[in-house]
């Protein structure tokens, strides 16, 4: 007898953008080429590296290390800047057919608005903002760790465009939710939980630090608890949206993060090692709905049961 397994619908709507389903790349870790080796029209959305104003090129190398169940970035967020993006990369994203999330970013609050002005016109569906860039107006000072900052950018970004947007807050502050609170303010229509902590690595053989900048991020497995209680605090302040991002590497995972309140979520670096964990991480995320009776994977989120 052959059994028909019942259908879960996985649509999920961040702002006014409608996904096909909550699984998208974080930004840094997926680029076009992966369109290669992986199907990326499966994905409810992508995520560009993050752009600025300018060409940037980057860190000196090291800029990875590889740590215990995680691993440590300081890239330092290359750029083409924006006309190249728009006339070479975005076009490569656009080709996977589904919804374009444009990562853009500032050392300054108004090299932010410069960059969507300069992306006036330009086809996306959505804006992630990054907030974890060292603001030089305030000597290097992250502008993710000012509430009033976070507010003013997102306000500019905003009324920049018609697209939602999101903002991609920072884990390394002592109260997520007043930041959370202060996007929703300037006019987020979701927040991204969360970036990578910031970490170090020693050789204590050369007594220097691992990466070339010293300090970098961490990212993978190592900080999914830290994140989760992120996510789940943040979704206690905000009426919006959160897209839970930090460790999610199966579908486990990922139920756990939409358990805590995430709406979507965000896949890093378990697609370093398998560039395919975005699509099992779907796959298994449909399962794991099948399994508990659920027709609609939005009925997971939120719905942890608190002891």
């Amino acid at each position: 007898m052959t059994v028909i397994e019942s259908p879960v619908d996985m649509r999920v709507r961040i702002g006014e953008l409608s996904l096909a389903n909550p699984v998208m790349p974080a930004s840094g870790c997926f680029g076009p080429e992966l369109g290669a080796i992986t199907a990326a029209d499966r994905l409810g959305a992508v995520v560009t590296k993050t752009i600025f104003a300018g060409i940037r090129s980057g860190n000196p190398a090291h800029r990875l290390a590889e740590t215990p169940h995680g691993m440590l970035n300081s890239v330092g967020i290359p750029s083409p800047g924006v006309a190249r993006f728009r006339g070479e990369v975005l076009p490569r994203y656009q080709a996977f057919g589904v919804p374009v999330i444009v990562s853009v970013g500032g050392l300054s609050v108004q090299e932010y608005f410069e960059v969507m002005d300069e992306l006036a016109g330009a086809e996306f569906a959505a804006v992630e903002v990054n907030v974890s860039c060292p603001n030089l107006e305030a000597g290097g000072l992250e502008i993710g760790v000012d509430p009033h900052l976070i507010e003013q950018v997102t306000r500019g970004v905003v009324a920049r465009t018609e697209r939602p947007v999101i903002v991609k807050l920072t884990p390394n502050v002592s109260a997520i939710g007043t930041l959370a609170r202060a996007a929703e303010a300037g006019g987020a229509a979701a927040v991204t939980v969360a970036n990578t902590f910031t970490a170090m690595a020693v050789d204590h053989l050369t007594r220097r630090p691992v990466l070339g900048n010293n300090v970098g991020g961490l990212s993978g497995p190592a900080i999914k608890p830290l994140a989760l209680r992120l996510v789940w605090e943040t979704a206690r302040h905000v009426s919006v949206p959160v897209i839970g991002c930090g460790g999610v590497s199966t579908a486990a995972d990922a139920a756990e993060f939409l358990l805590a309140g995430a709406t979507a979520v965000q896949v890093g670096t378990a697609s370093f090692a398998r560039p395919d964990a975005m699509l099992t991480i779907l796959d298994g995320l449909r399962d794991v709905a099948r399994a508990q009776s659920v027709d609609s994977i939005r009925t997971l989120t939120g719905a942890l049961r608190l002891n």
